[in-house]
């Protein structure tokens, strides 16, 4: 597996259109629609929020998928489409039925996703314009435009593509993301959108998307709160013509699922690391618990807790904190067994705390990358999550949001 450059348009026969329709800043001051080709009717696969109140781009995106095949995604950022009734499942249908008419598809091979603000009707009369102009081929987009048009309080872009070698084939996984508040599992208010050119059955494909959203989206959280509208996507277009991988086993569904969970795991910590406001990517990665979900679960305990983060964007090394973020968990531990280590510093052995040498540990915090270890010593149960810091920022960025 090699790391290769283009994004979403690095698998073969893949087109992205966009168009500045000035759905919630001014026209033309920056990409807010996408629309993604894959050239011809498409494996599909999708994940989707957990949330009960979902937004209408996600019912109807899930109805469209039952088949599992698709041609085309559309995606608009600055509107969520969500909390709009009828009203929004009509303005969804009718985005879909736009880029079909334009490509000559059936409007269920469209899948439809939006993110933003919650509870404004789509502004339509643009939307309807940004969707024709995304249509005209002589106006070909790139993958920066692409992972530019998704954006909301994301401060970057975030792309990746892998290139591995399926049975004597050339096969290339790419995508862009967005994301940068309102993110915890399942899933949040991030949109990723995957391509590849690899020939893989319906089944298969969901499969590996499924496995690979658990050990990576499913794995960040910024602030603990769940969106309406998360959505991944991915498009398999068979461009790349190795043999069709037509079940989830084998060694080419396993090379190739390992691809997905590399570009899906990039972006979720490029996610993480632009939480908004945030000055330090964190991981913590949680081992010798009784399950794999346990450990998971430990581990998003301390990600969401507030005191954990504002302790390290303070460089605060409070380490009484994680220790109690563990300890309200849902899941199995001895409080007498636990070593953690910050910034590869041990802080505690058996549950108790070590000389602390703290000018050294406030140097470590102000690194931009924080690690941290927790050792349970209950069983072979291990995960890894990813979070950021939580600054003032985050506070002036979420209070002033709609405006």
């Amino acid at each position: 597996m090699q790391t290769v450059d283009g994004g979403v348009l690095a698998p073969k026969g893949f087109l992205a259109n966009t168009a500045s329709c000035g759905i919630n800043s001014p026209k033309g001051s920056r990409k807010d629609l996408v629309l993604i080709d894959a050239g011809g009717t498409a494996s599909a696969a999708g994940v989707f929020t957990t949330n009960r109140v979902q937004a209408a781009p996600v019912i109807l995106s899930r109805d469209h998928l039952q088949t599992g095949m698709a041609r085309a995604v559309v995606a608009n950022s600055g509107n969520a489409n969500a909390c709009n009734g009828e009203a929004g499942m009509a303005d969804a249908r009718e985005m879909a039925g736009l880029v079909a008419g334009g490509l000559s598809v059936p409007a269920s091979e469209i899948l439809v996703a939006s993110t933003g603000v919650i509870g404004r009707p789509l502004p339509m009369d643009i939307i309807r314009d940004g969707i024709r102009e995304a249509l005209d081929r002589q106006r070909l987009g790139s993958d920066r435009d692409a992972a530019d048009s998704i954006m909301t309080t994301d401060t970057v872009p975030k792309s990746c593509a892998v290139w591995c070698d399926l049975e004597g084939s050339a096969v290339v996984v790419g995508g862009i993301a967005k994301g940068a508040g309102m993110i915890c599992p399942n899933m949040a208010t991030m949109i990723g959108l995957i391509t590849t050119d690899a020939a893989i059955a319906p089944g298969a494909l969901q499969s590996a998307l499924r496995r690979a959203a658990g050990k990576s989206f499913n794995c960040i959280t910024v602030d603990g709160d769940m969106s309406t509208n998360d959505t991944v996507f991915i498009l398999a277009n068979g461009a790349a013509e190795n043999p069709v991988i037509t079940r989830p086993d084998g060694d080419a569904y396993e090379r190739f699922a390992e691809a997905l969970e590399h570009v899906c795991t990039d972006l979720a910590k490029k996610i993480a690391r632009d939480g908004e406001g945030a000055t330090k990517l964190v991981e913590i990665r949680v081992q010798g618990a009784r399950t794999d979900e346990d450990a998971r679960t430990i581990g998003m305990s301390v990600a969401n807790s507030a005191l954990v983060k504002t302790a390290i964007y303070g460089h605060d090394p409070n380490w009484g904190r994680i220790l109690c973020a563990v300890g309200y968990a849902d899941a199995e531990t001895d409080p007498d067994a636990i070593d953690l280590f910050l910034c590869g510093h041990q802080l505690t052995q058996d549950g108790r705390g070590l000389t602390l040498d703290e000018p050294a540990m406030r140097e470590a915090l102000s690194a931009g990358e924080i690690p941290v270890e927790i050792d349970l010593k209950l069983g072979d149960g291990a995960a890894t999550v990813w979070t950021c810091d939580m600054s003032h920022e985050y506070v002036t960025v979420n209070a002033e949001y709609t405006t």
